[in-house]
């Protein structure tokens, strides 16, 4: 019994320090706030624009190249919104242009490259 005694007291010595690390852990845990926040799901009807009045205007510089592309959008895209444009279909893409009704985007696409005309949009 004697030589079973050291075997007792490391194992009792084990199992206090591991109550003592959970415990210091759960209090850790217990002290940790978070705010509330909200998360959910659903849907809409997602609708198109009208885009009408577009024009291409040539670089003063040098007219086989764009300097932008201008056009009127229905309904007008509100400020945070989102505007591009791609004459490649889609291969490449303007910087966001202007939001409202009246768009302006700028490009420096070549004229011969010009294939069509891509727009998205976005509230």
């Amino acid at each position: 019994m004697a030589g079973l005694l050291p075997h007792l007291s490391r194992r009792l010595l084990f199992a206090g320090l591991l109550a003592a690390t959970a415990a210091a852990a759960y209090g850790f845990a217990a002290a940790n706030t978070v705010p509330g926040s909200r998360a959910g799901d659903g849907s809409a009807a997602v609708s198109g624009y009208t885009i009408t009045n577009v024009h291409y205007n040539l670089d003063t510089l040098n007219p086989q190249q764009l300097s932008s592309i201008t056009f009127t959008i229905s309904p007008a895209v509100p400020g945070g919104g989102t505007v591009r444009v791609s004459t490649d279909g889609g291969a490449t893409w303007t910087a966001p242009c202007t939001t409202g009704s009246s768009i302006t985007c700028t490009s420096t696409a070549a004229v011969s490259s010009i294939t069509s005309l891509r727009v998205v949009a976005a509230q």
